[in-house]
């Protein structure tokens, strides 16, 4: 079902599409080519019969780095913000369950993708931060699939200061599922599987769109303004210094110089 030029790679077994982000170079950013693979893998995974839940998961250090910051330095960013929406509605609207399996690092969009997984497991080690606001931006789309799931001293904290919190401070702040040590990691999943291919697909599918009724409702009313939000930031003299310097690896200059 994949080949090895995908940045995004789907096999199938035992009733569970594994959908693994293979593009560790640029720490499997949302550039437009993976969006658009990881959004064909998922559309036919959700629609196979032999598929009864997705696990999404990674290569590399990094499950997802957010938005690819070379990519909008270049082209800008109102496909790619358009695009992320679209993204996180598809998990959200998909009748499959999707589990976000996670053994390492996530960063700004890549944490609206984990928010809209239905389950989230996560190694004990790994790393987290909204990263947005230090870049002149605010985590405007990827509040959507996020806000919901923090209470809101913990957003507020989270999302103004974009420091680093690890896998059990994500988990206590219910923003994931679980978080255990690595090495158990696997063993939490395969259980979770287990579980999850015994319910009957009617079962998993409606249990699913009952859940993620608020959420579905919120992106079809905010979803737009959210758009349009991201995309005026990502323009602004501001970001797209601070977004300069983060690919040249050098200190930001200040406004106006």
């Amino acid at each position: 079902m994949s080949s090895a030029s995908e940045l995004v790679h789907l096999e199938v077994r035992d009733q569970v599409a594994t959908i693994t982000l293979d593009s560790p170079s640029n720490r499997n950013a949302l550039s437009e080519r993976l969006v658009t693979e990881l959004l064909e893998h998922l559309r036919v995974a959700d629609a196979s019969s032999d598929v009864r839940v997705v696990v999404l998961t990674h290569t590399g250090p990094t499950f997802c780095a957010g938005a690819d910051l070379a990519e909008a330095v270049e082209v800008g960013m109102d496909r790619g913000t358009r695009a992320l929406l679209g993204l996180l509605v598809t998990v959200v609207e998909l009748l499959t369950p999707v589990v976000a399996v996670v053994r390492g690092s996530v960063r700004a969009g890549g944490i609206g993708l984990v928010g809209a997984c239905d389950v989230a497991l996560v190694t004990e080690s790994s790393t987290f931060a909204f990263t947005e606001a230090k870049l002149g931006l605010a985590p405007a789309i990827i509040s959507l699939t996020t806000r919901s799931r923090l209470g809101d001293r913990d957003a507020a904290r989270k999302y103004l200061t974009g420091a680093v919190f690890d896998g059990v401070e994500a988990a206590r702040s219910g923003l994931v599922t679980e978080a255990v040590p690595a090495l158990q990691l696997d063993e939490a999943v395969s259980a979770l599987l287990d579980e999850l291919v015994a319910v009957p697909m009617q079962g998993l599918a409606e249990t699913k769109r009952l859940l993620n009724a608020p959420v579905r409702a919120a992106m079809a009313a905010d979803g737009e303004a959210l758009v349009e939000l991201s995309a005026r930031l990502f323009a602004s003299e501001v970001a797209q210094e601070a977004m300069a310097a983060f690919r040249d690896r050098r200190t930001p200059r200040p406004a106006g110089e």
